[in-house]
């Protein structure tokens, strides 16, 4: 054992919550050093965000030859390169990776170390045999895929998101297992890159979104020729004779059986904590990850821990929210706490699917008085300009027009998002937004023209009408 490091702040885990703490921390003048035992920029750069948007892009790229036609050029059906399109996922993070590599950060002051790590006492930290004492921890270790005790799957080769995008091989029919987010994404994406593809989901399809606007999205992919099956719970995985995968289920109907010849796991996620031995520190930890408080703290209160290890919410956005809390806390002992009321999230299949606050469904079990306001694609002329016009806005009110939460599915969904992120989060209302001066003509005069609807019984109804009436005898 060399000598001891010692730091204003040790950070474990170089993905987007770590990274966030270590940039904002060292540039203030902390010490700060920083242990990855992976590749640095975690999950978001290498295997999620980063390489799934770059897939989807060409996926859209060759769906959008596909549906020329509807502007009156002739459609054709693209030639897929595979092994091009492998190139271009990494290329783009290679592009990107040097804003989460080393070099950059060990030209902010801040030190690296490459190596696992583990703590050996309640302020202790060992990584490459160097022992670190730090003022503040902060475990931001992540997330790893889900791979379930499904019998049969040991058996046989599959994918996860850390695996599928070094592929470079054509794929003529993949076996998804899980319909959120990460399964729909992917789904879509393969098949527009000339796969066919079958989803096998044990409960709803985009399970945490409101069940109308998933249900758009649900049509498109039945209609691109994506084979979809809800309620179904697989019980087995087995190869067949031809080299591929066959997924057993149990539905409603009885007994199922899907054949293809590539399997992708999309269930869910599962903290990294292991090799940490949180014990040692006294840490508490569940299934679910790392126990924190309201400030990010565990039950040691000098070690913070953020992003996926903690959820509840494993989005990058998430983690770099709540690096700020961590870096109020940690030098600057303000009393920051997390406040979850206006998390957005967005699934990015074709039409896209956002959302932020509370649902519908949430906020009528809160409140009776909820106002449900929509926002149809067709009736918005840039939509119509672009044919496309599949897709709504819903925004959720509550007493005096407060603005609880917004959901939106169709083109850029996600885009037109911020705004109601906006009004949910300084608690804002309706007519804020009503009163917003759009340009024209764009989807985001979606938002007004929902907006203006709340007032519409009052501003057209007969009290305004016999208002008008009455002033008119004055000239």
């Amino acid at each position: 054992m060399s000598d001891d490091l010692t730091a204003d702040l040790c950070v474990i885990g170089a993905g987007s919550a770590g990274l966030s703490v270590a940039a904002g921390a060292s540039q203030m003048g902390a010490r700060i050093i920083l242990i990855e035992q992976g590749e640095m920029g975690g999950d978001c750069l290498n295997f999620g965000c980063v390489p799934s948007k770059a897939l989807l892009a060409a996926a859209e790229a060759a769906q959008t030859m596909r549906d020329a036609g509807r502007f009156g050029i002739a459609a054709t059906e693209p030639v897929i390169d595979t092994r091009a399109v492998r190139d271009h996922v990494q290329g783009v993070i290679a592009a990107i990776a040097p804003n989460d590599s080393v070099e950059r950060f060990e030209g902010l002051g801040v030190q690296v170390i490459q190596a696992p790590a583990r703590f050996v006492g309640r302020d202790s930290v060992e990584a490459d045999g160097v022992r670190i004492r730090a003022k503040r921890t902060v475990i931001a270790t992540g997330s790893s895929p889900l791979v379930p005790p499904i019998p049969g799957l040991d058996s046989v080769p599959f994918f996860t998101n850390e695996t599928i995008f070094d592929n470079a091989d054509p794929i003529s029919h993949l076996l998804v297992i899980g319909g959120g987010p990460i399964g729909m994404e992917l789904a879509q994406a393969h098949r527009r890159l000339g796969a066919r593809v079958t989803v096998i989901e044990m409960a709803r399809l985009f399970g945490k979104d409101d069940p109308e606007l998933a249900a758009v999205v649900v049509k498109r992919l039945e209609g691109e020729g994506i084979a979809l099956h809800e309620g179904t719970k697989v019980v087995g995985v087995e190869a067949t004779e031809g080299g591929g995968v066959a997924v057993v289920g149990e539905s409603a109907d009885g007994a199922v059986r899907f054949e293809g010849s590539h399997l992708l796991l999309a269930i869910g996620r599962r903290a990294n904590v292991d090799g940490l031995d949180l014990e040692a520190a006294g840490i508490e930890s569940s299934p679910r990850g790392i126990t924190v408080d309201a400030s990010l703290r565990t039950s040691n209160r000098r070690i913070f821990a953020i992003g996926d290890v903690v959820g509840p919410y494993p989005f990058t956005h998430m983690a770099s929210y709540q690096a700020g809390i961590v870096i109020r806390r940690a030098l600057f002992r303000l009393p920051a706490k997390v406040d979850y009321r206006a998390v957005p999230w967005v699934t990015y299949t074709d039409p896209e699917l956002a959302h932020v606050g509370l649902t519908e469904a949430e906020a009528r079990d809160q409140d009776a008085s909820v106002r449900v306001l929509t926002s149809s694609f067709a009736e918005n002329d840039r939509a119509q300009a672009e044919r496309r016009t599949e897709g709504m806005l819903k925004v959720v009110t509550g007493r005096g027009g407060r603005v609880l939460g917004a959901s939106i599915v169709g083109a850029r969904a996600g885009e037109l998002l911020t705004p109601w992120c906006l009004m949910v989060e300084n608690k804002l209302k309706i007519g804020t937004m009503a009163s917003v001066i759009a340009p024209y003509p764009t989807l985001s005069e979606i938002g007004k023209r929902a907006a203006g609807s709340y007032f519409t019984a009052s501003l057209f109804g007969a009290k305004t009408k016999r208002l008008v009436r009455f002033l008119q005898w004055f000239g």
